[in-house]
């Protein structure tokens, strides 16, 4: 066993100095900034604590925590998963083994969506989150749709425990409701909205993947097969051959950084319209939705 490094005599402005150097020194480029997000958090403190009562010592507890957290963070472990939580469209998430850790990237999801909602003055909408995760995007969308009831799908008992948990700390719980399924199986609607983020990344591609990735997020929210399509392929088929989604009602995806072309194809092969193609800040094409004509069939943008 490591000897402690924290002691409880240090203060909590030394701690964190402490926290930053140790990351530091095993070559963490973002030392600062995880200190910054761990220390506060694991001592229970506000950034305001932090700042007017920095000379507080951390304590015999406040020691061996940090301890622990900083021996989870040098063996690769994301702080996101340390801290159990993460924010994401200005919200708190809680996180579970079984959930991935939202990414700002996802946001360019829940702006595409909002946009696809009919309008205010319309009947309440109906939406449909497959692979729920954490529930991130389904809460996201309700809170800013307040007049909408949404549906979280996934395989995963725990992430749905987690993700009912997430809608009840948003509030949202009344207008939210999670079912165990695989993808649209069992499912009936229609909805005037399908999202998903569903696993995408190639199956060869995964053991390329950094040591935060691939060993803490789990497989079956990351494996999208030998090319990385296969769940698009099977949603796209499943809604189109049921009535899941209304006619003019939309299906927005995630997709990886180079499957936006591929993902819109399946989609218009399928008898969807194109709609529109959203660029992340990072500026990779990174959602593609798609919409249902009112006569069912398919109209290509040139």
């Amino acid at each position: 066993m490591n000897p402690p490094r924290f002691a409880p005599d240090l203060s909590r402005r030394a701690a964190l100095r402490l926290f930053e150097r140790i990351l530091a020194a095993s070559g963490n480029e973002g030392a600062v900034s995880d200190a910054r997000f761990l220390v506060p958090a694991i001592l229970g403190l506000s950034p305001l604590d932090l700042a007017a009562r920095g000379d507080v010592l951390v304590g015999a507890e406040g020691a061996a925590a940090l301890d622990a957290a900083v021996a989870r963070r040098l063996s690769g472990e994301p702080v996101a998963r340390i801290l159990g939580a993460w924010e994401f469209w200005g919200l708190p998430f809680r996180l579970s083994s079984e959930t991935l850790v939202p990414r700002p990237d996802t946001e360019t999801l829940v702006e595409a969506a909002l946009a696809a909602l009919p309008g205010r003055d319309g009947p309440p909408s109906r939406i449909l989150d497959l692979g729920t995760g954490s529930g991130c995007l389904l809460v996201a969308i309700l809170s800013e749709a307040r007049g909408a009831f949404g549906i979280g799908l996934d395989r995963s008992e725990a992430a749905l425990r987690t993700a009912r948990e997430n809608a009840r700390l948003n509030g949202v719980e009344a207008r939210a409701g999670f079912i165990l399924g695989d993808w649209c199986a069992s499912l009936r609607g229609p909805f005037d909205l399908i999202v998903s983020n569903p696993p995408y990344i190639a199956s060869g591609v995964i053991p390329s993947l950094s040591p935060e990735v691939r060993l803490h997020d789990p497989m079956m929210a990351l494996d999208g097969g030998i090319d990385g399509l296969d769940a698009y392929r099977r949603i796209i088929a499943e809604v189109m051959r049921g009535d899941l989604l209304r006619e003019e009602g939309s299906l927005c995806f995630e997709v990886g950084h180079d499957q936006a072309e591929s993902v819109r194809a399946l989609g218009i092969g399928a008898g969807l319209e194109d709609a529109a193609i959203r660029y992340d800040l990072a500026g990779h094409a990174r959602v593609v939705a798609l919409r249902r004509s009112p006569a069912g069939g398919s109209r290509r943008k040139s």
